[in-house]
């Protein structure tokens, strides 16, 4: 069992990155873009021997406590 993982900042804190793709966009022409944030994704393969509730469990801990920072970001997950 695979989950996906997809960090991004909250949409109150300042992405500088994000910022900085979207004027680089601009410079290369892009219009139509009126804004670009920056993310982080990651790709999780969970023991199928665990149980639906354990695997769900044991990804939730995973990103709160070591993938994200929960001051300034906020996850997603997805599985597959």
């Amino acid at each position: 069992m695979n989950a996906k993982v997809i960090v991004t900042l909250k949409p109150t804190v300042l992405d500088p990155q994000g910022l900085t793709i979207h004027r680089s966009l601009e410079s290369m022409g892009f219009s139509g873009i009126d804004q670009i944030r920056q993310g982080k994704y990651f790709e999780v393969s969970i023991d199928e021997s665990l149980g639906q509730t354990e695997r769900e469990a044991v990804v939730d801990r995973l990103a709160r406590e070591v993938l994200t920072n929960p001051v300034i970001e906020s996850f997603q997950v997805v599985w597959s």
